[in-house]
């Protein structure tokens, strides 16, 4: 170490240099007392190990070169004269192979202990594996009991078993495939409304209005001695936000795209594979467009860009799913990436479940809601693809969503993206811009003193806009063909369960 106004240079091995001010006069050349040079310095710290993913070394990043590798053993095999271990760090799902001596074997080094391994990245003799690291240190951080852990070594786990350990399962290569696409699935969404022009808005988690018709609400009040007013903390009952729909409509009226990505959530007693309490919702809002054809566009090249993005970058892990949990499930989704998305009306879709041969157990009347049931029904009847249903029954809507005056069937200007296997993947609308229409709908459902704000958005510069919501959960269970909505986020919430 170097310090000011010292006169001594310590180096890693103990050499120390005495550093005097002007003890040479060679140019561009600092000798020390001992003559020995600031190069021969270098090459000592050149020695060190440098640190290194997983992901680094099976891509052959400084072959050839000393490194130290952490993470956790996947497989141990000792042999007589060698020992053999995989390790892996997260990175990837490719485990990384160390080759040691037997006498670096230790009584704790077993699966699913976590190591520091020191050696050197050699290319592999064999044709399965690029590299592999020859140790010449193996460092036990944190050992593993194998009987106690309840996952086993070379046994492939189903998403249900693993489920039953919230805490232990991202130790999982399917888990651990699953957090990384997730991950990469969140670096696309957001990819893609940057270079379409969107401006992200972070839109609260505690909100006062309950954006009328998106779900039941979980009410926020504070807890301890100290908060037993009567009067509410915030002056107003509070609630988390079911969606950041009608804040993005705030920001709209001065942006013209706008978007959020974000946790939402429903108090609906649902054990169901398709809900959550707690969500990711990626939403968006476009000014300026009376089409719904204009809000279609955005939803269907946002699903393309994002999922040709996932498959590009998480090809090893999106195939583990394709392979071994959700075998075929490739072809749907690139028969989904191939083909446009057609688009029918609520009224053709009714038509289609009244001409059908099935026995729904839900009504298919004219006004009725679409249950999953149907909606899984019509995307296999439009060829197993995404399709966009339009124009719901004007009462089936909430109060924002515009009313079309068709007088004949009174349709609102809504629209649902349904996918295969999942039913309703994206769910918006155009907004009644028109204060008149507006206001008569609030004062009819007795909301006017609640929504005088959202009046005030149409008085002052409206115009005509619309927006929509996408579960990123459902989307994870669209491309990956996961049945449960609960294997595609790391803490699932649901009724009767917040674990952690």
């Amino acid at each position: 170490m170097l310090q000011a106004g010292a006169k001594t240079l310590s180096v890693s091995r103990g050499i120390s240099l005495g550093i005097r001010q002007h003890c040479n006069k060679t140019p561009g050349r600092l000798t020390g007392s001992r003559g020995i040079s600031l190069v021969s310095i270098r090459r000592v710290w050149d020695k060190t190990p440098g640190q290194l993913t997983v992901s680094g070394a099976v891509s052959g990043e400084q072959l050839g070169a000393k490194v130290k590798v952490q993470g956790w053993v996947r497989s141990v095999r000792a042999q007589k004269a060698n020992l053999f271990l995989h390790v892996n760090d997260g990175s990837s799902l490719q485990s990384l192979q160390v080759v040691a001596s037997s006498e670096l074997n230790d009584p704790l080094l077993t699966f699913g202990s976590a190591v520091e391994v020191t050696g050197t990245l050699r290319k592999s003799p064999h044709h399965n594996q690029p590299v592999e690291l020859e140790a010449q240190q193996i460092h036990v951080v944190g050992q593993c009991n194998p009987v106690d852990f309840p996952f086993k070594i070379k046994e492939r786990h189903s998403l249900e078993y693993i489920r039953q350990f919230p805490h232990l399962r991202c130790r999982t290569n399917a888990f651990s495939s699953l957090l990384r696409i997730r991950s990469e699935a969140t670096t696309a969404f957001h990819s893609y409304f940057k270079e379409n022009g969107f401006v992200q808005i972070h839109t609260p988690v505690i909100t006062s209005n309950d954006c009328e018709g998106a779900g039941e609400l979980f009410q926020v009040e504070p807890s301890g001695p100290d908060n037993e007013e009567e009067e509410n903390f915030f002056s107003v009952p509070a609630f988390l936000s079911v969606s950041g729909q009608l804040h993005l409509e705030v920001m709209s009226g001065a942006f013209s795209r706008v978007y959020s990505f974000g946790p939402t959530f429903r108090a609906e007693n649902s054990q169901s594979r398709r809900h959550l309490a707690e969500f990711y919702m990626v939403e968006a809002e476009v000014s300026f467009t009376q089409s719904l054809e204009d809000l279609t566009k955005v939803m269907e090249d946002m699903f393309r860009s994002a999922t040709e993005h996932v498959l590009a970058h998480c090809a090893e892990d999106v195939d583990l799913f394709h392979k071994h949990v959700t075998p075929g499930h490739r072809v749907t989704v690139e028969a989904m990436l191939k083909k446009r998305f057609p688009t029918i009306t609520y009224s053709e879709a009714i038509d289609i479940l009244n001409r059908s041969s099935e026995n729904f157990a839900f009504p298919t009347d004219w006004g009725c809601d679409l249950q999953t049931e149907h909606e899984k029904y019509l995307v296999k009847h439009c060829g197993n693809v995404p399709v966009f249903v339009t124009d719901y029954p004007y009462d089936l809507k909430p109060f924002y969503a515009r009313d079309n005056q068709d007088h004949s069937e009174h349709t609102a200007a809504a629209v649902d993206l349904l996918v295969p296997g999942v039913g309703e993947l994206c769910g918006g609308s155009l907004r009644e811009e028109r204060l008149d229409l507006l206001r008569a709908r609030l004062e009819e459902a007795g909301l006017e003193d609640t929504y005088s704000w959202y009046l005030d958005l149409r008085r002052f510069g409206s115009v005509p806009h619309g927006g929509f919501g996408l579960g990123f959960e459902r989307y994870l269970q669209c491309i990956l063909g996961v049945d449960n909505i609960k294997d595609v986020i790391p803490f699932p919430r649901f009724s009767h369960s917040c674990l952690l």
